[in-house]
């Protein structure tokens, strides 16, 4: 098994990591922050706005089962990247739509990927695609949150339609129960 890892802004964390701990082969989920500059940000302060963090989720995935392209294929399904700082009614520069690579491989890929969505959304893409840099594991409260919080209000209204669209639109990729 050979695992990689790409680090993923969205919208709220929540709903990305809860798509991509459905996905066959991926590994490993864990929701953070990085790209700001606020040595180990609490969430209050990164939801504050002014640390310059993103809400990211890390996906580790087994690149013999599925490859970065698959990866950021459904990225580009689960979220809306056209709106610039915002997700629904998250609003704000911690929830911009971003790709944060650690290698050049990872970053061709990536820039690859953001082409074909941009010809697709007409040009109004608005992701960004940046080395990874200081990033933070957010509090343990935070990690695998819809899966322990279904019922939660933010988790039904907003979570678990994103859950509900990626089953459906990639059945093939949801991971055997």
């Amino acid at each position: 098994m050979s695992v990689q890892t790409i680090t993923l802004g969205g919208g709220c964390f929540w709903c990305v990591e809860a798509v991509f701990e459905l996905v066959d082969g991926v590994v490993d989920v864990e929701s953070g922050y990085c790209n700001g500059h606020v040595m180990n940000p609490s969430y209050e302060q990164v939801c504050g706005g002014d640390t310059g963090h993103v809400e990211v989720v890390r996906v580790s995935f087994d690149d013999g089962r599925i490859s970065l392209r698959e990866v950021l294929e459904i990225f580009f399904h689960l979220h809306d990247p056209t709106t610039l700082n915002r997700q629904g009614n998250d609003v704000g520069t911690q929830y911009r739509s971003g790709i944060y690579f650690e290698s050049a491989a990872h970053e061709a890929v990536a820039r690859e990927v953001l082409a074909e969505a941009n010809a697709a959304h007409g040009g109004r893409v608005v992701t960004e695609v940046q080395p990874l840099a200081n990033h933070w594991r957010a509090e343990s409260y935070h990690q695998h949150y819809f899966a322990q919080h279904p019922g939660q209000g933010y988790c039904a209204f907003v979570v678990a339609p994103k859950v509900e669209k990626f089953k459906r639109t990639f059945k093939a990729r949801v991971k055997a129960s």
